[in-house]
C-alpha cells in the first residue's frame, strides 16, 4: 500500500509523490505545467518571492494499490489527462478575462 500527494500552484497541478514505508518516488508534470504556473503568477501579479510562494499548496495524502513508482506514474499520466495544453491555455485565458481573478 502507497500513498501520494499532488502539490499545487494555487488550481494548477506541479508535482506528485508517492510513499509507500521504504520508497519515495517523485513525478514532476510535463514542462508545460511549470510554464501556465509561471503565467498565471505574472497574471496574478504574484511577481514577488512571498506573493508566488503563498499560491504553492499541497493536498492531504491520498491510499493507493501499488508501489509508490507505479502510483506516482498513474497519477501524474491522470493529471496530464486531466489538464491537456487546451485546458491549461483556456484556464490562463480565464484569468486574464477576469482581470487576473482567479477563476
Amino acid at each position: 500500500m502507497s500513498e501520494y500527494q499532488i502539490t499545487y500552484w494555487r488550481e494548477l497541478p506541479s508535482l506528485v509523490v508517492a510513499r509507500d514505508a521504504g520508497d519515495v518516488v517523485k513525478a514532476p508534470l510535463a514542462p508545460r505545467f511549470q510554464e501556465a504556473i509561471d503565467s498565471a503568477a505574472m497574471t496574478l501579479g504574484a511577481v514577488d518571492s512571498d506573493a508566488y510562494l503563498a499560491g504553492w499548496q499541497r493536498a492531504p495524502w491520498v491510499s493507493a494499490e501499488g508501489s509508490p513508482g507505479k502510483v506516482c506514474e498513474e497519477v501524474a499520466a491522470r493529471l496530464e489527462a486531466e489538464w491537456p495544453p487546451e485546458a491549461l491555455a483556456s484556464f490562463l485565458s480565464s484569468l486574464e478575462a477576469e482581470g487576473g481573478s482567479p477563476a
